[in-house]
């Protein structure tokens, strides 16, 4: 098959995935082009320093609220810098069954404590219900520098949280000997965004030759804000991912 856009080779700027069974993988065989996994951002922890500003005091929270693994490792990494010792009594809530199993790299797993949501969102239902049930604990959410806003009742006072800085999103850039010969780029955070603007200044001259994909409203606009052509947009409702949109768009422009 021969791509009208002579797309050969394809950017996606997150981490290899794990599995081999990544449909990433079955639309390299299936249409024949090579896609290199490639992030352009990377997470860098705040200091003790730099945590301290904030004014925070870790030994005084009963409960933490996390929503990524790198929350988990700056949470447990900052107690472990400004020497302060996590109780077995801290109650853990988790937005994911994944990250609440993540946990058992620095605690020992207990039921008991430690409760997760199925939608991997904040406002999930049984995340909630559960954080209700402990609503006069003392909770702590660690979150990047840029984050989302936190749900509602997170920040209304419903309960006593305390959003706390612990690390931040910053770029990767690429190395002079890396490679910049792609015909379709794929982003998922703004700041991904931010780094090729950077690392690419050439995109945009001559009608823009690569094509552009973003996940989320947010990464979309960086692109367009940037006078960019966005060629491959997801979630729609009939797109739900990244790979659905980047094989949608490979199949449009087929001879």
């Amino acid at each position: 098959m021969v791509l009208k856009m002579k797309i050969k080779k394809v950017l996606v700027s997150q981490p290899r995935p794990t599995s081999d069974k990544s449909p990433y993988f079955d639309i390299a065989a299936k249409y024949g082009i090579e896609i290199v996994f490639r992030p352009f951002v990377k997470v860098e922890g705040l200091s003790a320093k730099e945590f301290r500003s904030q004014k925070i005091n870790l030994a005084d929270y009963t409960a933490i609220v996390f929503n990524s693994r790198n929350a988990v490792d700056n949470f447990f990494r900052l107690c472990e810098e400004t020497r302060v010792s996590v109780p077995d009594t801290m109650k853990y809530f988790c937005t994911t069954e994944a990250i609440a199993h993540y946990l058992q790299k620095y605690i020992v797993y207990r039921k008991r404590k430690i409760s997760f949501g199925t939608t991997g969102k904040l406002d999930d239902p049984q995340l909630v219900a559960a954080i209700m049930r402990n609503k006069n604990e003392k909770f702590l959410f660690p979150v990047a520098d840029v984050h989302k806003e936190v749900a509602p009742y997170l920040s209304d006072g419903t309960v006593n949280c305390t959003k706390a800085i612990m690390f931040r999103t910053v770029s990767d850039d690429l190395t002079p000997e890396e490679p910049r010969d792609y015909d379709c780029m794929l982003f998922f955070s703004p700041a991904g965004v931010g780094t090729m603007l950077k690392n690419f200044p050439e995109i945009g001259e001559n009608g823009q030759p690569v094509v552009l994909g973003a996940l989320g409203t947010a990464t979309g606009k960086a692109i367009t804000d940037a006078g960019l052509r966005l060629d491959i947009a997801a979630p729609t409702p009939s797109i739900p991912s990244m790979p659905a949109a980047l094989e949608k768009y490979l199949q449009e422009h087929l001879d």
